[in-house]
């Protein structure tokens, strides 16, 4: 054989190893690219199922303390800016919605009627799965994340994700203030 056509024929094949690379690479990124946001998008709809039950709880509550309209607009504005926002937003979402959260538990535990009610127990354990689902959404969402930030930073995929401009995603967390009680104003 000519030695032309075994360096042609090496090249070749170099070329499509780096090809292929690059197509496996890139597929990989955005195979975790959209499973993030698919996770991320459970996460909303939990969120969202936590206002919902929220929303529940304050009219369960209503007869029992003096619920100012405020805090039905604000379940509401909260539900309308959970599919609107990135993993930040959401950050703010949850604490808004704990607060509200707190308070209608703080008023549950003070009327001994509310608190043995049905509806409103039923809510809480409703609640309580909710918490739950989000919690493992959000982990699972955070380790999509982890294995795409780490694909960009080792070799050879961070030469890939350079090449084609991407950047890191950020990781959903939560202030976990649950052990605070939140203070109580009606």
């Amino acid at each position: 054989m000519e030695l032309g056509l075994i360096i042609g024929i090496l090249a070749l094949v170099i070329a499509l190893g780096l090809i292929g690379f690059f197509i496996l690479t890139y597929n990989r990124f955005f195979t975790l690219k959209n499973s993030a946001e698919a996770a991320l998008g459970q996460v909303r709809v939990a969120m969202k199922k936590r206002l919902d039950m929220i929303e529940q709880l304050v009219e369960s509550v209503k007869s029992y303390a003096k619920f100012e309209r405020e805090v039905l607009e604000k379940v509401t504005s909260l539900r309308s800016r959970i599919f609107k926002t990135g993993a930040e937003g959401l950050r703010e979402v949850d604490r808004e919605s704990r607060g509200i959260l707190g308070n209608i538990l703080a008023v549950a535990e003070s009327y001994p009627d509310l608190k043995t009610s049905n509806t409103v127990t039923n809510l809480m354990g409703s609640v309580k799965d909710i918490e739950g689902e989000i919690g493992r959404q959000r982990y699972t969402y955070n380790n999509i994340v982890q294995q795409y930030n780490i694909m960009q930073d080792t070799i050879p995929s961070k030469f890939v994700a350079r090449l084609i401009a991407l950047t890191k995603m950020e990781y959903l967390q939560f202030e976990e203030e649950v052990e605070r009680r939140p203070s109580i104003e009606f």
